[in-house]
């Protein structure tokens, strides 16, 4: 969708008096940064200004997020009770985030958690693990489950992976598979370069949370897109039930 994305090109999931989800499309910012590209933040205000014919501005919380190139769903908060609640919930583990990766190759095993510590390196916006007691490092941690490994001629081996992300790190889930030998399809940053065109293929499929005001369990999976290396695998087995990883 690029720079002229507007609001009307948004897939809005659910949406009550209290919160906003919706399919975040590939390459755009979730908020206003130093490229000055249209971001989702802005793009939801003007969507709830012109629904709700709200005069000026519109309240939107960002309680979390996901890198500019990595699609899927996410949560907004209409009200700053919202906000204030999921934010905790997020804080304290009780928002379960799942992803779908199509990674490089066969990880050598079909699941597992994978802990380590990162740092932020701001100079060249990059992540990379480091020792544990490093100056500005900080834990994570995830498991992931291999679902499907297909071999295409001239291409290599590709493995479909759902990730659980228990810590919600920048990068995380790129640089974890990379340090693992497998990184993501179309990574530009952390990947090999062997497939240039492919997007990145990180797709973040699945949210399962508390309403932050009703407490009722709120479950929303979303497909990846229907392009590129994401065409090899089908999805519907594992968005019929919910993705249990076990490692």
């Amino acid at each position: 969708m690029g720079k002229n994305i507007t609001y009307k090109d948004l897939q809005i999931v659910f949406e009550d008096n209290h919160i906003l989800v919706v399919v975040k499309p590939v390459d755009v910012p979730c908020q206003a940064d130093e490229s000055g590209d249209i971001d989702m933040l802005t793009l939801l205000k003007q969507y709830l200004v012109e629904k709700y014919n709200k005069p000026g501005d519109a309240y939107l919380g960002l309680v979390h997020r996901l890198d500019r190139p990595t699609g899927g769903v996410m949560v907004f908060a209409k009200t700053s009770k919202a906000a204030a609640r999921l934010s905790e919930a997020i804080k304290n583990g009780e928002v379960d985030k799942k992803y779908f990766a199509i990674l490089e190759g066969a990880p050598r095993y079909k699941a597992d958690k994978l802990t380590c510590y990162l740092k932020k390196f701001s100079d060249t916006n990059t992540v990379k693990v480091v020792p544990a007691l490093s100056e500005g490092a900080k834990y994570a941690e995830l498991d992931y489950k291999v679902l499907a490994t297909k071999t295409v001629e001239g291409k290599g081996e590709f493995s479909l992976v759902s990730v659980n992300l228990v810590t919600g790190r920048g990068h995380q889930i790129r640089v974890q598979m990379q340090n693992m030998g497998n990184p993501i399809v179309g990574d530009k940053r952390y990947g090999s370069g062997k497939y240039p065109n492919a997007p990145l293929c990180l797709w973040a499929t699945e949210l399962r949370f508390a309403h932050p005001v009703g407490g009722q369990e709120l479950v929303f999976r979303v497909y990846p897109p229907e392009e590129s290396v994401w065409n090899l695998f089908d999805y519907t087995p594992y968005l019929a039930v919910t993705i249990k990883n076990a490692y």
